[in-house]
Parts: structure tokens; sequence; C-alpha cells
């Protein structure tokens, strides 16, 4: 299912004037219980345990570098509902940032309120730099850990770290994801229930932008050479706009991976 013609233009309305949008039933109960079975698999084998410290979260399980772990993740950054908007945030030459998991566990406290962006050097208000996605694999409800958001604050410059804002929970249902605009205020909350709460942070920035997780030293060329083309391209073995990232004027693909690159160099069209 590919998002609708009609869909993209609301999404993207959505995003610019309140920062974040909600893109109901992207992935069915099944595929969640897919993803669900899978996630504990890899938690199992890494012996992941919580961080120390309030922002990762004291009683919550993040599993970083996902891609790496097995087919069924390399279909999350791709899907036809999702990556379109993402597309229309940033634009087609975006790139994976990060995937990595969320299991909000019982008697977590909120995470502190900030925006994705907030480490760059640029002055806000400014061009989308990152947008980011929250795909609810099981209920997001107010009481165990929905993400919080600030609408609209995407365009009110950058927070205080953890300051007190008035927020209000991103409810969702099993596959639903939540797509946001990199200034946006925002956090994980507080879990009170005695289920987790677990989300696939899927994030995106610019194709000029260094991204989160160094995909390229991250995942074996011999892996990503296995990947779909665009996947390829969105943890950077493609050239943005004919220029940056290349080797020699050729695409990371057509050196390391001895396959086509897509498009040629921004001199061969001069």
């Amino acid at each position: 299912m590919t998002v609708h013609d009609d869909e993209l233009p609301s999404r993207l309305a959505d995003i610019a004037e309140r920062g974040h949008t909600v893109v109901r039933g992207v992935l069915d109960a099944d595929a969640c219980d897919e993803l669900l079975d899978d996630l504990a698999r890899v938690e199992a084998e890494l012996g992941t345990r919580p961080a120390d410290n309030g922002f990762e979260g004291r009683s919550t399980l993040r599993v970083y570098n996902l891609l790496r772990h097995g087919e069924l993740w390399e279909r999350i950054p791709v899907h036809p509902r999702v990556l379109p908007v993402v597309e229309g945030v940033l634009d087609p030459g975006c790139l994976v940032s990060s995937l990595s998991s969320v299991r909000i566990q019982p008697g977590e406290t909120a995470q502190p309120i900030h925006a994705d962006d907030q480490l760059f050097p640029l002055t806000p208000p400014h061009p989308p730099v990152v947008c980011n996605t929250m795909w609810a694999l099981t209920p997001f409800t107010d009481a165990n850990g929905a993400t919080r958001v600030v609408p609209g604050s995407h365009t009110q410059g950058k927070p205080t770290f953890g300051g007190d804002y008035d927020t209000v929970p991103a409810l969702m249902e099993r596959g639903d994801v939540l797509v946001w605009h990199g200034s946006l205020w925002h956090g994980g909350g507080a879990n009170t229930t005695d289920t987790d709460r677990v989300g696939i942070a899927m994030n995106y920035c610019a194709g000029w932008v260094r991204q989160q997780e160094n995909q390229q030293l991250g995942l074996a060329p011999a892996l990503v050479a296995t990947f779909e083309p665009r996947l390829r391209e969105l943890v950077g073995y493609g050239v943005y706009q004919g220029l940056i990232g290349h080797i020699e004027k050729e695409s990371p693909e057509q050196r390391l991976l001895d396959v086509d690159g897509t498009g040629g160099m921004l001199w061969d069209h001069s």
C-alpha cells in the first residue's frame, strides 16, 4: 500500500502547521507481532540493558543500528506510506540517520523535552534538516509513555533542554506512525502501567547532514550490497545532488559495491 495522492498534502500541511502528523494503520497486527518477536530476539542476543542516564531512560531498553539485524528491519526505512511524507519534509535525497527500538518499561519517568535538531549550529527557524518517525508496535497511551509533543513548537526556536512545557500525548494504535519535524519539541512519556510501550524510531536527515548513526561504518558493505537500491541510497551509498558523497566522481555503491549507481555527477550536466 502506498501513500494516497490525496493523503500526502494533508500530512505535509499538518507537519508545516503543527510540526507532526500521525499516519494510521501503516502496519497490520501480524507485522507488529513479527517485529516484536524479532526485537525480543535481538534484545536477548545483545543482552540489552537500560542506560544509566535520564535521556535514554533508566527503565528503557534501546537497540541501535537495527539494519544489521535482519531483513525484517530493511522494510521500515523504505515503507511507501511513510517515506514519501519524509521526502516531502526534507527531499528525495534524504538519508537514514538512525534506526533503533525504544521499549519503555513500567516505572520509567518522562524523557526531557528536546528537539532532535537541537545540537545543530543553526539559528531557528530554519529549513528542516531532520524528519523523524516513531512506529507504534504496541498502543501508545497517555499512561504507558506515548511520545509527548508541543504542537507548533517547531517554529519557536530551541527549547531549554528538559524545560517544563505544556505537552500533549501523541496517541496511537498498533501500526500507526508518528512523523515529526526535527525542530518539534517532544519527549517520551512516563510509563505508569504494568506493560511495555514499544516503538521503532526511524529517523532521517537531509542528504547534506551527518547521520546520527554512522551507517557507512556500522553496516558491512557485503550486507549493504544485498539492500534494494533505494535503501542503499538512504544509508549513504548514493550521491546527494550529484555532488555530495562521491568517491573520485563515482557513487559509493559503484566504487565499493560494484553495482550500477543511480544518476551521474553534477558536472556531467554542465
